[in-house]
């Protein structure tokens, strides 16, 4: 498993966008869906004013309306507990992964109407395709025969990676994908990595439930701790 990235023409550091002109109610505030409130918009100041408050974005349906989510239990992949199967370990030497060199197609491949329960809107695309050129949206890439074959995309803020959605096309790609986002995050001193809610998936490959109170309390340690210095 090689890694290559896009060269970025000045800096890592990300840009700090206009701050929000909303406010969000606390995520403690959440009703018993999860649901914290509707509406506000997705600019970059109000997309990381949610995540920095344990709270994100995902639209009613496929309409317009967004709703902000913080669900009790949270789901969260512990960057030492991330299961590595031993054939997962033999595909790991068939891909190449490649870091942010094409984020507009794994965003769009994450959008498939052919998937079962997509949730990611045009709206969704381009606000994180602009939180990406401000360098806060990242996406993690497996490779093969010079053709994308799966991937991953989410938010970095500090310590915090919160991970939206993931595909595949060959088998195992979006797995691989996955270790090398664990191994980037744990090798540069990242501690939490998001992922919303488990699946019977996600939970074979570690992940757990925790409650929204003890995420916050990891929440607010993550955010504290410097950048990731993404390739």
């Amino acid at each position: 498993m090689s890694v290559a990235s896009r060269a970025r023409a000045s800096t890592t550091t990300a840009e700090e966008p206009p701050p929000s002109r909303w406010a969000f109610p606390p995520a403690s505030d959440a009703d018993d869906n999860g649901v914290v409130g509707i509406g506000a918009d997705l600019e970059p100041g109000t997309l990381l004013a949610a995540y920095r408050a344990g709270i994100f974005p995902m639209p009613i349906g496929r309409g317009p309306r967004i709703a902000w989510w913080s669900p009790d239990p949270r789901g969260i992949l512990p960057l030492d507990s991330l299961r590595v199967s031993r054939s997962l370990r033999a595909s790991l030497r068939r891909f190449e992964i490649r870091i942010d060199t094409a984020f507009a197609e794994v965003i769009e491949a994450c959008a498939s109407p052919e998937r079962e329960g997509g949730w990611i809107t045009p709206d969704i695309i381009r606000a994180y395709t602009r939180l990406h050129r401000l360098g806060w949206a990242h996406s993690v890439e497996a490779w093969a025969d010079g053709t994308l074959a799966g991937g991953l995309y989410g938010v970095s803020i500090g310590g915090l990676f919160a991970g939206e959605s993931m595909f595949h096309r060959r088998r195992d790609a979006s797995k691989v994908a996955l270790v090398a986002l664990v191994d980037l995050l744990a090798g540069n001193g990242a501690s939490l990595l998001d992922v919303q809610w488990t699946t019977p998936h996600l939970r074979s490959l570690g992940a757990i439930d925790v409650s929204r109170d003890r995420y916050l309390e990891l929440l607010a340690e993550a955010i504290d701790r410097p950048p990731v210095p993404w390739p």
